[in-house]
Formats: structure tokens, sequence, C-alpha cells
């Protein structure tokens, strides 16, 4: 025990030595950062400020949003800094608090997809209760009863993750503490444990999916029964964002879960992690302004009200 060395702090690498495309990198991914937040605050902005859109599936999404915020705002401001300045050291306790806030917000995320599967699923298969089923108190508690699930989880798994030291290696093959590369250094011990850990969420997961699954069936199935096309444009508007979110949530989830675990920085490691860290909150909110109506229809207005000069000043 006395020849080991416990590790402190960890070193992210990058794809290259050269400080020309560590620069290249840290601007590349800036521009996401402010992409994604950008969009993200203009969907909180056009809930927020329009009264047509103070209503259950919008409270969710703007939730959605401020997971994406928080989701982006996590590692990726960090990996600026590093790429930038060239630095590539990020401690113990960052580290650790990266781990438990990417896992808290994903976790979040699934929790509110479940969520809004069956805020649509009440909307569209039984509207004439959905006004005493999915009331301002039970949107309420969903939304605090997802956060709380969240952070549960997120606290068992880095709890679990960082109850021992660091002896093996330091060197973390990503630009930030990614969950695969951490076990990957980790003791045997841990590793094992974790092993049983995923295996019981991967059980969580497959419950959630097969929810999800079968709530879209019966959507959709109602939907096709509409007589009229109006009704079954209106609820395709408020289903396809939702189903197009929950695509590729899943297969960013996919991607870092079975993806294969890099014993050294490349391009493809790099542009793998970028799928599955940084495209979905980038991502969402264009599905968002695009896909549904009310919203378009919110920014439209925002952009027309704040943004456009009166003729006569010209």
């Amino acid at each position: 025990m006395g020849n080991l060395t416990i590790f402190t702090e960890f070193l992210l690498m990058d794809i290259s030595t050269s400080r020309e495309l560590q620069v290249l990198q840290g601007l590349m991914f800036l521009v996401f950062y402010l992409g994604a937040l950008t969009g993200n605050l203009l969907t909180l902005t056009a809930i927020a400020v329009n009264p047509h859109l103070h209503a259950p599936m919008y409270f969710f999404i703007g939730n959605l949003s401020v997971i994406d915020l928080c989701c982006i705002s996590v590692a990726l401001p960090k990996m600026i800094v590093n790429s930038l300045t060239g630095n590539k050291s990020i401690s113990l306790l960052a580290c650790a608090c990266q781990i438990f806030l990417f896992v808290f917000l994903i976790s979040t995320e699934l929790a509110f997809l479940v969520v809004m599967a069956y805020d649509r699923y009440v909307a569209i298969c039984h509207p004439l209760h959905y006004g005493l089923t999915v009331t301002p108190r039970v949107c309420t508690q969903a939304a605090g009863g997802s956060w709380a699930s969240g952070l549960v989880y997120s606290a068992i798994h880095t709890g679990n993750v960082f109850r021992l030291p660091f002896t093996e290696s330091n060197v973390i093959h990503q630009y930030f503490c990614d969950l695969p590369q951490i076990l990957r250094i980790s003791s045997s011990d841990v590793q094992l444990s974790e092993l049983v850990a995923l295996t019981i969420s991967t059980c969580i997961v497959l419950v959630c999916s097969a929810f999800l699954v079968k709530s879209f069936i019966d959507i959709f199935s109602m939907i096709l029964k509409m007589h009229s096309v109006e009704a079954r444009n209106k609820a395709l508007s408020t289903c396809t964002p939702q189903l197009a979110i929950l695509v590729l949530f899943v297969i960013s989830l996919l991607t870092a879960a079975f993806g294969p675990t890099a014993n050294e920085a490349s391009l493809s490691n790099l542009l793998m992690a970028m799928f599955y860290s940084m495209l979905p909150q980038f991502i969402n909110p264009i599905i968002y302004s695009l896909r549904s109506r009310e919203i378009n229809t919110a920014l439209r207005r925002m952009f027309h009200r704040y943004f456009q000069f009166p003729s006569r000043i010209f």
C-alpha cells in the first residue's frame, strides 16, 4: 500500500497536441454551447411570456429546457477553457461533480419524458378527463418527483463510483469526466458493484421504455381514428416533437451506454461523445420551434414585438 499513488486530479486528453487544433476545438465547442444556450433560453422565454403556453404540456417542456441548459453547462465551459488555455487537468471534486450532475440531469429528463408521455396520452385518448386528471397540483408533484428521483439515482451512482480512491491511473481519454472512462480506471470492487447498480438501472429503463412505447402506440392509434383532419393535425403537432425528442434521447443514451470505451483520444471518440453530450441539448429547441405550432407562433410574435422597428423611423 505504501507504493500506491492516490490521484487527486485527472488529465483530460485532447485528440491532438497541436495548439491550433486545440483552439479550433475550443471554438467549435463554444459555438455549440452558445447555440444551445440561445435556443433553450428562447424556448423558456416564449413559454414564460405567452399566456397561451401556460399549460401542463409547456410546463413540462420548460422543465426540459432547464435540464438542457444545465446539462450543456456541466462539462462544456470547463472544456472550452481547457482547450483555449492548453490546460488538461481537472480536480477529483470537479470530476465527481460532473458525474453527479450529468447522471442527475439525464435521469431527470427520462422521468420527465415518461410524465410527458402520460400527459399526451390523457389529453388525446381521454380528453374529457384531462382537466380533472392533469391538474396544476398533479403537474407540480410530477415535476418534483422527477427532479427528486434523478437526485437520488445520481447520488447512489456517484457515491458508489467515488467511494474508493483511484490508484491505477488518472488519464481520461475524453474531454470531460465520462462515467465509462471513470469506471475504466476505478478499482475492481467499484466496477463489480456498479455493474449490479447498472443492471438494476437497465431494468428500470426497460420498464420506462415499455410504458413510453405503449403510450405512443395508444396515442397514434387514437389519432388515426380521428375523423377531423384539423383535430388530427393538432394532435400530431403536439405529439411529434415529444416523440422526436424521445427518439434522440434514446439514441444518445444507447450510444453513451453501449459505445466502446476508448483507450486513447481520437476524433471518432470525440464525435461520439459530442453526439450524446451536446447534440440533444442543441437540437431539442429546434425541434420545439419547428414542430410545435404554438411555440413557433409565440417565438414569431416575440421577435415581432421586440425586434421590429416602427416604419415611421425609416
